[in-house]
């Protein structure tokens, strides 16, 4: 559980991570957080018609609002999390690859060319409903690698549970060519922007760090 920090002048607040990512989880520690986290078991699917912006910003905001709903609204108020990230080619999204075969053709499609990853993130209040978030894209370009290259990425097991298929904090690491935009983004969780959005709802993000609460 986070500690009991201050959102604003006068205004304790704790963080819970709406998500069972390891990653999410290990990228706000990194900065000093160390939040609640609870699953919320939202359905990734997309729906027909929306835009990849639009389907990550919805996950985002399910998921952060599912748990709100679970969480106590007796004392300090929770900052909820929510987060969801997909990787776009052409026009495509790529979510999750179930398998290994699955994960191989991703990570064809995506060999020699740039696609983009995009992450949205939602952030409410439980003690006055207060919300907002974003999204963020990044543009990510995988060099020409050899099929053999693949294969062995493939049989490691880390494509499988990643966006794309693959972890760019990871072995993918030496797939990548070039990267335009934040890292952690493509991580799953930009937090460049974090700041920014927790402003939006009184919530100051140095504050609930482990280092940033003295004046």
């Amino acid at each position: 559980m986070a500690p009991d920090l201050p959102a604003s002048e006068g205004h304790p607040a704790r963080l819970c991570l709406a998500s069972a990512s390891p990653r999410r989880l290990d990228l706000l520690r990194q900065i000093g957080i160390h939040p609640r986290v609870i699953d919320s078991d939202r359905d990734e699917t997309e729906r027909s018609g929306e835009t990849p912006e639009d389907t990550v910003l919805r996950l985002a905001e399910e998921k952060a609002r599912s748990v709100a709903a679970r969480l106590s609204t007796d004392g300090a108020p929770w900052i909820v999390l929510g987060a969801d990230t997909t990787v776009v080619v052409g026009r495509r999204m790529l979510g999750k690859p179930a398998s290994d075969d699955e994960a191989s053709r991703m990570l064809a499609d995506l060999a020699g060319r740039e696609h983009s990853v995009l992450t949205g993130v939602f952030v409410i209040r439980t003690d006055d409903g207060r919300s907002g978030g974003g999204c963020a894209t990044t543009q990510v370009r995988f060099r020409n690698c050899d099929p053999a290259w693949i294969r062995a990425y493939v049989a490691s097991g880390e494509p499988l549970g990643k966006a794309g298929g693959y972890a760019i904090q990871g072995r993918a690491a030496v797939l990548v060519e070039g990267i335009v935009g934040s890292w952690s983004n493509v991580v799953g969780l930009p937090l460049e922007r974090l700041e920014e959005w927790l402003a939006r709802i009184d919530v100051s993000l140095r504050r609930l760090t482990d280092w940033g609460s003295v004046d």
